[in-house]
């Protein structure tokens, strides 16, 4: 009969009559009818509570004895506060009555609140402690039947993966999708964002994912997401889901939200805490929503200080180099760079990466337009630098030959910016009896170099140190620092240590997608922003061309000339008038070449709309996302380096495989933990590894954000 008043109700209400129904949820009291939630209150504000029967009464919606039955309290008691609110309003209902005794009274509300809490197998302690009454007051309802004490289960049982595929096949309303009450509500604006929750669970897919929860929380995932972009918009998937989605896919090499289809969404949901993982027009809906934001910024910033700030000695050194991201689509316009892997000059945005003295990403920046290095250096580089620095402490940058520029060497010198670089051009080779044999430590290894060094000057007045390397085929490779104060080993081991850098785009690469374009949208961009001008290409492409004529006129002129016979017959004459033709053409071309600009403004080239490049904020924070996912994979490469002290690359092969080892998910309420059990990995040593995994993130006593579950990791 209800169902025909009230087209709608939330999963657990109950009708008071055909046209009042009660829900409760959260702590909170919520009545409806067939337009919608008319009161909410809490339940344990008493006024509010009197101030609801009232109301109702009046509006004639209920009887005093249905809503005395709904709420657990006397009829006698809803007619006195209806004669109260009918006599002095809402103000009559204002009561000061204090009692001592609140703790030995188990009234209506109470009573049901703890039976709910026993059920979900928390102690007579426990639940005497959270709502503020003796346990003798709950041994008593016992006894005298008021309150059900059922036994607790000896061994949970787990639900199998064939039992979870059965269940989210037979959802009504999408595959996985089992909390409907909840995705209902959130439709309606009614909750902000899905409560984690978890059951327990046998051989969950990826679980071996939450194994580096802590550690992304470590590096600061959630606080720099918070941070920025505090809320989304009300809906079943918020802020922490979208943030965590993004995480785990990155840590299980799910590069594209496309891919997620891939996926089993329901096993993805539950390291999620969640019925479902997001799909994939989902995700793209949330990340769209925060580009929108324009946080991106804002989010890496708070990242890069938070590292900056943990461990200030590495930003010491700082290793900067381009990282080119090709266009291949034939849409827009954009401006085109050399691709080096690919030997190609091809449309690409240009990213400049500042690695820290570990070689772990710090920041980036993008440019307008493939700047330089040097110009990115000048405008962005150095100042973000120096202000993580903070004042007074030097910063040494290292970079390769395109960024060589004495004379920024010398300006950046008195800004307390140091420099060690590659010597570019032509140099004479140092006799092999100045070089001496250096042993150095490069990752735990023992190298051996032949250095030598000296100072040059290269300006008036300013001098820098040049250290040389002769390698095994007598090459000499010239390393330039304005550094006085560390020894030739320690130039030579920062320098030849960038080739980490060039590994750690690789990786990025091969493994999480750096290249990957998130959105194909585009954005305007500078339209003053100066580019070659291609009447002066032309220009000169004409000279050219004038001056292979010119050559060939004369090479033609002077072959007949010397075949032929002078005294019978002359030398064909339109040669001479030719060639000065020609000669005063290129005179002239090379006179208009000097009054044509080197550069111009682009919006002399292109319409307004075609000068774009490509959207910047959900690159950068999807790029975001990815450092701290690598920082936080290396933290928990070096809790096990040295059982993969021979092959670095076999350590984070072996974290890959963690990440999408299955584990047994068991949820303890009455201790407030949540046990992962990995299954046994291939080898003896695999179980070692992870079982000092397991050890180190349980010393963090990591909680499940959203929840009140600590993790516990253990290995079967």
């Amino acid at each position: 009969m209800l169902q025909s008043y009230i087209p709608f109700l939330p999963e657990g209400a109950k009708p008071i009559n055909n046209h009042v129904a009660i829900y409760r949820h959260d702590d909170k009291i919520e009545f409806y009818t067939a337009s919608g939630p008319i009161y909410s209150c809490r339940e344990g504000d008493m006024y509010a509570l009197r101030l609801a029967q009232a109301i109702i009464i009046t509006q004639k919606a209920t009887t005093p004895a249905e809503i005395a039955n709904a709420l657990h309290i006397n009829r006698t008691t809803a007619y006195r506060n209806l004669n109260r609110y009918k006599k002095h309003g809402p103000a009559g209902l204002i009561t000061d009555k204090k009692t001592n005794r609140k703790a030995y009274k188990l009234n209506g509300v109470t009573k049901r609140k703890v039976q709910t809490f026993l059920n979900e197998g928390y102690s007579l302690k426990a639940a005497a402690k959270k709502y503020g009454i003796t346990e003798g007051c709950i041994r008593y309802a016992i006894k005298k039947g008021a309150i059900v004490r059922e036994k607790p289960e000896t061994h949970q049982k787990l639900k199998t993966a064939s039992e979870r595929s059965k269940e989210d096949n037979s959802c009504a309303i999408g595959i996985g999708a089992k909390r409907d009450a909840e995705r209902v509500l959130a439709n309606i604006g009614k909750i902000i964002e899905a409560t984690p929750h978890f059951n327990a669970s046998e051989g969950v897919r990826h679980a071996g994912v939450l194994l580096a929860l802590p550690a992304l929380a470590m590096v600061g995932l959630l606080e720099a997401g918070t941070k920025a972009y505090s809320t989304l918009h009300k809906g079943f998937y918020g802020l922490q889901s979208v943030l965590l989605t993004l995480s785990f896919m990155a840590l299980l090499r799910i590069k594209t939200p496309e891919q997620l289809k891939r996926c089993n969404p329901g096993e993805l949901g539950i390291v999620l805490g969640l019925d479902r993982a997001p799909e994939v027009k989902t995700l793209r809906k949330k990340l769209k929503e925060m580009g929108l934001c324009n946080k991106a910024g804002e989010f890496i910033s708070f990242l890069s200080n938070r590292w900056a700030h943990q461990n200030k000695d590495v930003i010491g050194f700082a290793y900067i180099d381009g990282h080119v991201r090709p266009y291949n689509g034939r849409k827009y316009k954009l401006p085109k760079t050399h691709v080096a892997r690919r030997r190609l000059c091809m449309s690409a945005t240009t990213d400049f990466w500042i690695n820290d003295a570990r070689c772990e990403p710090l920041f980036f920046v993008t440019a307008q337009a493939n700047d330089s290095l040097l110009s990115m250096l000048e405008k962005e580089v150095i100042p973000e630098l120096k202000k993580l620095a903070g004042k007074g402490n030097r910063v040494t940058l290292i970079f390769d030959r395109e960024g060589w520029s004495p004379r920024s060497f010398e300006k950046w010198s008195k800004a307390d910016i140091d420099v060690i670089t590659y010597r570019k051009g032509k140099y004479d080779p140092w006799p092999e009896d100045c070089f001496i044999e250096i042993e150095s430590h490069l990752r735990g290894r023992s190298v051996k170099y032949l250095l030598g060094e000296r100072s040059i000057k290269i300006k008036k007045n300013f001098w820098l140190r040049e250290v040389r390397r002769l390698c095994d085929n007598g090459h000499q490779t010239s390393i330039i620092t304005t550094r006085q104060d560390i020894n030739c080993e320690q130039v030579a081991r920062r320098m030849f240590f960038r080739w980490n850098q060039e590994n750690f785009f690789r990786y990025m690469r091969e493994e999480y997608g750096l290249d990957h374009l998130v959105t194909n949208d585009v954005e305007p961009a500078d339209v003053e922003r100066l580019v070659p001008n291609p009447e002066k290409k032309e220009k000169r492409k004409l000279i050219k061309g004038l001056k292979q004529e010119l050559e060939r006129l004369i090479k033609d002129y002077g072959h007949k000339a010397f075949q032929n016979d002078e005294r019978h017959l002359p030398t064909n004459p339109d040669y001479k008038k030719k060639i000065p033709e020609v000669k005063k053409q290129i005179k002239q071309s090379e006179t208009d070449l000097k009054q044509i600009s080197d550069r111009i403004a682009v919006k002399q080239l292109l319409a307004k709309h075609e000068i774009v490049r490509l959207e910047t904020e959900r690159k950068m924070f999807t790029d975001g996302i990815k450092m701290i996912c690598y920082r936080a994979e290396t933290y928990l490469f070096n809790l096990i380096a040295p059982f993969f002290s021979r092959n670095n690359d076999e350590g984070r092969a072996f974290l890959k495989s963690v990440f999408q080892q299955p584990a047994d998910i068991i949820p303890d309420r009455e201790q407030s933990i949540m046990n992962v059990k990995f299954h046994t990995m291939s080898t003896p040593r695999a179980n070692r590894a992870l079982k000092q995994l397991c050890d180190a993130m349980n010393y963090e006593s990591y909680v499940y954000p959203g929840t009140s579950i600590t993790l516990v990791f253990e290995v079967g």
